[in-house]
């Protein structure tokens, strides 16, 4: 529960400190007095973003602190524990503190700096706030479906299903991850595979590159160099060789054994005899050359054929059988992880398995609450004037983290229609009652510590109102409830009084009343700027009336179980 409120600086607010109590706490005061400054702070207090609006003019920082009793709650518990924010001296206390300044805010849990997102974590199992307005929310699907859990499904059946429904996405997400990955390695190796098969395909080529080019360019200028060549064998033919042949016979013939002319004479004879030898290998260099342009025509288509493959691998041509080799190893070393892949699709189907056996369980324990939920606000709708009124719960498969359903509340207001949807049937008035019997009837099974209530009872007056405070009451006997109310009749119900005012200086205070205060205040509410003597005895009246026994609850417990 919540026990104290400390406020500084905040708004219109100098400095507050109120302490509440359990049961029903009402808040009351005139319109413009600030009621709605106390569910700003504690706002804050809880984790809402800070403004600069609220900070107190004149100041550059505001602080608001906020005390709860946590004994009841085991998993705030286990969470201060964890985060080693628990007080060894008062270990059922959690002190909660925000302060804002112009530029930024921090936040506090037991003296201990912490953050934003550790803050609300801790205060948002503590406090259910429902300001003006916020059954409009009612009008979404989920927190239909939410309510109608926390009215009779069992948490942890809740919450192993959004577990197991996270696990099947893990397991799904994982499965398509490797199949994805099966398939590019398969289509990878089929790719190797065929550039493999297009560089085999060129055979020999492959590696003749060099000897290729080099041939290619010979032949390209075959008729230049036959001509070249052609017309230097004849100069030799019919110039040197002749010539070297008569200067041989004309030295060999004279008749001198002197040794040099015998040397002039052999180096003579091998001068030709090399000439000859000169000329026999310029013919044959010029039979090389083919006589049409066929060998020419088939080197060019084999050079073609190997810079195209080379372009389509990005290699240089002369590397082609470089490249071949590290495809062929490359090839040599894909594996396709299917053993991998039929492990994930057995995880898959297991997780699958589980989620769905879980989410079977939560549907059939939402349709045992469902029926109890719509026999127990209808009979509130009822209490509240809407005598024709009822409830149903509908379910339609839809497959999420909640389980195999959404739930949409219907309501049926006048028997000569059909039921419809919170949007389609219900007025502004009548959504204001139902929204506050679904949510009455919610929070009696919802455990909730604290319930903060912002104007409950708009579009509610006379019986009605008296009925929804009595509700409140009845609510408050196992969950403590502030309601800030104009009602008369819900504010004579309380077990405690809190006013709301300004001063002659337009500060907000807020202070408990006393018994004669509480009348006085009572009196105000009935009979506005004039209190009479009427009023006031119509105020004893209503507070007489709040100390009679309040009508039992209806018990829902062994319907549930039952159920």
């Amino acid at each position: 529960m919540l026990r104290a409120l400390n406020i500084r600086n905040f708004a219109l607010v100098d400095e507050l400190d109120i302490e509440f109590s359990d049961g029903l706490t009402v808040v009351t005061g005139e319109s413009g007095a600030g009621k709605s400054i106390l569910l700003d702070a504690l706002g804050l207090v809880l984790g809402a973003r800070a403004r600069r609006a609220a900070l107190r003019p004149g100041t550059t920082g505001c602080d608001v602190s906020a005390e709860f009793d946590i004994g009841a709650r085991p998993g705030v518990c286990q969470t201060l524990d964890a985060l080693d924010m628990r007080q060894a001296d008062e270990a059922t206390t959690c002190l909660v503190r925000r302060h804002a300044g112009e530029r930024r805010s921090r936040s506090f849990v037991n003296g201990v700096p912490t953050t934003l997102a550790v803050l609300q974590s801790i205060t948002g199992p503590l406090v259910d706030v429902h300001v003006q307005d916020e059954h409009r929310q009612l009008l979404a699907h989920d927190v239909q479906r939410r309510l109608l859990d926390e009215f009779g499904v069992d948490p942890g059946l809740v919450s192993a299903t959004a577990a197991r429904f996270a696990e099947r996405a893990t397991a799904k997400r994982e499965l398509e991850e490797c199949r994805d990955e099966v398939a590019r390695s398969q289509e990878h190796k089929s790719l190797v595979s065929y550039q493999i098969d297009e560089l085999t395909a060129l055979g020999d080529v492959i590696d003749r590159f060099d000897e290729l080019t080099a041939t290619y360019k010979r032949l390209t200028r075959a008729r230049e160099l036959v001509e070249s060549v052609g017309g230097a064998a004849n100069e030799l033919e019919e110039q040197l060789i002749a010539r070297t042949a008569r200067l041989a016979g004309l030295l060999d013939g004279t008749d001198d054994p002197h040794p040099n002319l015998r040397a002039a004479v052999d180096l003579a004879t091998a001068a030709h005899t090399h000439l000859e030898e000169t000329l026999g290998e310029l013919r044959r260099y010029l039979d090389s050359f083919p006589e049409d342009d066929r060998e020419l025509g088939e080197i060019d288509a084999a050079l073609a054929a190997l810079h195209d493959v080379a372009r389509k691998h990005r290699v240089p041509a002369r590397d082609l059988r470089t490249h071949l080799a590290g495809l062929t190893e490359e090839l040599s070393s894909l594996t396709v992880n299917e053993a991998r892949l039929g492990e994930l699709e057995a995880r898959a189907a297991e997780v699958e398995a589980k989620f769905l056996a879980t989410a079977k369980s939560l549907s059939k324990s939402r349709r045992s609450a469902a029926a109890i939920f719509a026999k127990a606000v209808t009979a509130c709708f009822a209490e509240l004037g809407l005598a024709n009124a009822s409830l149903d719960v509908k379910f339609q498969a839809a497959e999420s983290a909640a389980g195999l359903e959404t739930v949409e509340f219907r309501v049926t207001t006048n028997p000569k229609y059909p039921a419809g949807s919170l949007r389609e049937i219900a007025s502004g008035g009548e959504l204001a009652r139902i929204s506050l019997a679904i949510e009455v009837v919610a929070a009696q099974r919802a455990q909730l510590p604290c319930l903060i209530l912002d104007e409950a009872d708009i579009g509610v007056g006379g019986v009605a109102a008296d009925v929804l405070g009595r509700m409140l009451k009845r609510l408050s006997r196992n969950t403590q409830v502030i309601a800030i109310t104009h009602a008369p009749q819900i504010a004579a119900l309380g077990d405690a009084h809190l006013k709301v005012e300004k001063t002659t200086d337009q500060d907000t205070v807020i202070h408990h009343l006393t018994e004669n205060e509480r009348l006085e205040e009572l009196a105000r509410m009935l009979g506005g700027r004039t209190v009479t003597g009427a009023t006031r005895d119509y105020a004893r009246t209503l507070l007489a009336q709040a100390v009679e026994t309040a009508p039992p609850e209806p018990s829902l417990s062994h319907d549930v179980a039952s159920g």
